[in-house]
């Protein structure tokens, strides 16, 4: 990845970019003091993929720098800032800010938001590439050819792997196993469409173990010790979940991924309990929280559906 960093303060400056090469996570481009040295030319000339860039600046400030990179820059934006201020960093996000890193800068936070938004960038790089062998597949727009049940079912693997970041559970353990329900779950529903009930939480386990393990290599007692692991990585990723959703509502109720996500997956309870715990630096703990696979497994399908 290619970053360039707009920040007045030299010392932050450095301290990025240190961060980006020692972590292998790419290469800084450039830098500058403040948004007047930058143009959306600039940045597409040397071609920058993720803009780091700090909210309060002398003469051209974050905000305004990004208002005039909208209409040409297509990159995704990082704005760094230590001032809490809600209605600034909504303004912030509705220009097209992706992420917001807070002063004093944490260096696990950084990486780990930079490994987020780098994650997002190939994601979508692997849904456009499906969509150009579809446009591809039907070149002539009067002729309409389905795409085929593996196509869709790569969509739908792919627009999970995108929601799943979109939640900061794509590096857990147990994304792999979610991702395979979704598999199990299209599958189904093409063959034996839903007719009343979810398909219950022991049937996608079973299937998604003997997936894993393989059904001519398997006996009784391997599939249920493999559904029993499946459960309780599951379970713990979703627990990720929910603590990365209460870490970004505590540093901003209008993030977008807070608004639109906690809502949907988790209850409103669970997440406040878990924000509590955080403002308190208190550890949150799986065996205090009340996780609801089969609703965040139900959403999860629906909603990579939708985006399919």
């Amino acid at each position: 990845m290619r970053f360039f960093i707009v920040d007045d303060d030299e010392a932050i400056r450095s301290m990025l970019s240190e961060i980006i090469e020692d972590y292998d996570l790419g290469e800084v481009i450039g830098e500058a003091e403040n948004g007047a040295a930058i143009d959306g030319n600039l940045l597409t000339i040397k071609a920058i993929d993720i803009l780091i860039i700090d909210l309060l600046m002398p003469i051209h400030d974050g905000i305004q720098t990004v208002r005039e990179l909208a209409p040409t820059f297509k990159g995704r934006i990082i704005m760094l800032s230590q001032i809490e201020d809600k209605e600034m960093i909504g303004n912030a996000y509705s220009l097209g800010v992706h992420y917001y890193i807070t002063k004093p800068i944490n260096r696990l936070e950084v990486i780990s938001i930079i490994q987020n938004v780098m994650e997002h960038i190939r994601l979508q790089n692997v849904i456009c590439n499906i969509e150009k062998n579809l446009n591809v597949l039907n070149p002539e727009k009067n002729i309409h050819t389905p795409p085929s049940i593996t196509t869709k079912r790569n969509a739908i693997n792919t627009s999970g792997q995108y929601l799943l970041a979109e939640l900061g559970m794509i590096g857990e353990s147990g994304s792999k196993d979610l991702l395979d329900m979704l598999d199990f779950l299209y599958k189904h529903e093409n063959e034996e469409p839903f007719k009343h009930e979810f398909p219950p939480l022991k049937e996608l386990f079973t299937s998604v173990a003997m997936k894993k393990l393989g059904v001519a290599n398997s006996d009784l007692n391997d599939i249920k010790k493999e559904s029993k692991a499946i459960e309780q990585r599951v379970r713990r990723t979703i627990f990720q979940g929910l603590t990365h959703l209460a870490s970004l509502g505590i540093t901003d109720y209008a993030n977008p991924n807070f608004e639109e996500y906690a809502p949907k997956f988790f209850d409103f309870t669970e997440i406040r309990k878990i924000m509590l715990d955080l403002q308190n630096n208190i550890k949150p703990s799986i065996c205090n929280s009340h996780i609801n696979i089969k609703r965040f497994v139900k959403v999860l399908y629906l909603e990579t559906k939708k985006r399919q």
